[in-house]
């Protein structure tokens, strides 16, 4: 995988635009997560630079008379890189290079080598290694100090091509590549979950180092990392859980998400993000001490959208309660969000009301049945023992009646099947 990192701490500066539609303390918000992105990513802030911009510089995102000032300021104190929170054009990104004579990324390009950092697996790896991919491609200017080279003269006519035509052929294969062995990984994916499609499905979402990870580990007793950083899990844990009353499902946990995700980054995770897609319930994870958790809700909420999970249904979990320090919030926020639990995973308290909440999902989900079939439906009986349990049949002179019970999707799909017949 690409890497931007290197062993000891860059010394960076931040770049923030007030853009048109932005205020001035949203910027400052979107900064601080920067700055502890960066800080995850191994970089020493050593300055914030936050101008307001009319409309985009085509040229530099920001101003020009701005732009030198960051330059000079870069050159003046070893900056290694300048780290704009907007997302920058390759156009954006030569120019300010050029001027700075040091590296400029942004804050897709931090969240990336993140990603690459923290992944662990075969499947992890080779989605960020996609998403590194088609990031970079649009940017080969700045990425290969060789590429404005071109070759001509004799023996180069015909096939022959720039060095960043040639560079961006051999990634283009690269990409075509990892995605045949997503598509592999998919299979595979797909093939698990056929096995397990009576087990009701519980998945974890929430915005980044909002506690899913401690809270997996306090439902299923599993031994999930747990790190106080942004990212420190990418690869979907899933765990069998039994509660109380007898009854299982499978839990799983999910990549954080966070503001202004890359969105090759979610295309290539997607495979890791069908454990949303398919669950039957989503338990969504809120930090109820963060001061801005209603934004974090909004993102998370678009992204389930985005993925074209935002029809599931979904629980919200105020996680944290133990490090509010106005406890009349929590009434607060059981007015706006009706039905909500508040736990603290870290320590372990309300836990069992998830559990009661949980086992509330699953048992609305199951519906009891009782269909008549005739003696010519034998694939229908066979369909229902496969998309049901519990089945008893019964034969008469003219008929069969079959009682089962199963999830209310695939209840859907036997009475579809009997119409058919």
């Amino acid at each position: 995988m690409l890497e931007i990192r290197s062993n000891q701490l860059e010394k960076v500066v931040l770049v923030g635009a007030i853009l048109p539609g932005t205020s001035r303390a949203t910027v400052h918000e979107h900064l601080d997560e920067l700055h502890l992105l960066c800080t995850t990513a191994g970089a020493e802030i050593e300055k914030v630079f936050i101008q307001d911009v009319g409309r985009p510089n085509a040229a530099y995102l920001i101003g020009k008379g701005k732009a030198e000032e960051i330059a000079l300021y870069a050159q003046e104190n070893k900056i290694s890189a300048i780290i704009f929170d907007d997302e920058l054009s390759a156009v954006q990104v030569r120019n300010m290079e050029n001027l700075s004579k040091c590296k400029v990324l942004d804050r897709s390009a931090i969240i990336l080598d993140i990603f690459a950092s923290h992944a662990k697996t075969r499947e992890a790896k080779t989605q960020v290694e996609l998403a590194q991919y088609e990031y970079f491609l649009p940017r080969l200017t700045r990425q290969w100090t060789h590429l404005s080279k071109q070759y001509g003269g004799i023996g180069t006519k015909g096939p022959g091509e720039t060095q960043i035509e040639t560079d961006r052929r051999i990634i283009k294969t690269k990409i075509s590549s990892l995605k045949q062995k997503l598509d592999e990984i998919d299979i595979q994916r797909d093939t698990q979950r056929k096995q397990r499609t009576d087990i009701f499905k519980v998945v974890l979402v929430g915005y980044t180092n909002v506690g899913k990870s401690t809270l997996l580990n306090l439902l299923s007793d599993a031994d999930v990392l747990v790190e106080d950083k942004l990212f420190a899990t990418l690869d979907s844990t899933t765990r069998t859980v039994r509660t109380k009353s007898g009854s299982t499902f499978l839990l799983s946990d999910t990549v954080g998400f966070i503001r202004k995700l890359p969105p090759n980054l979610i295309a290539s995770f997607r495979s890791t993000l069908r454990e949303i897609v398919d669950a039957d319930l989503i338990l969504h994870v809120v930090d109820s001490s963060h001061h801005n958790f209603q934004e974090q809700i909004n993102v998370v909420n678009e992204t389930l959208e985005e993925i074209h999970a935002d029809k599931n249904k979904v629980q919200i979990v105020f996680n944290k309660i133990d490090l509010l320090d106005d406890t009349s919030q929590i009434n607060k926020l059981n007015n706006l969000y009706p039905g909500c639990v508040f736990v603290s995973a870290e320590r372990g308290v309300n836990i069992t009301q998830l559990f009661e909440k949980i086992e509330s999902s699953m048992n609305s989900n199951i519906v009891k049945g009782d269909v008549e079939i005739d003696f010519t439906q034998s694939r229908v009986l066979s369909s229902i023992h496969d998309l049901s349990e519990n089945v008893e049949t019964k034969y008469f002179e003219d008929k069969i009646a079959v009682s089962f019970t199963a999830k209310q999707v695939n209840y859907k799909k036997i009475l579809k099947l009997i119409s058919k017949v």
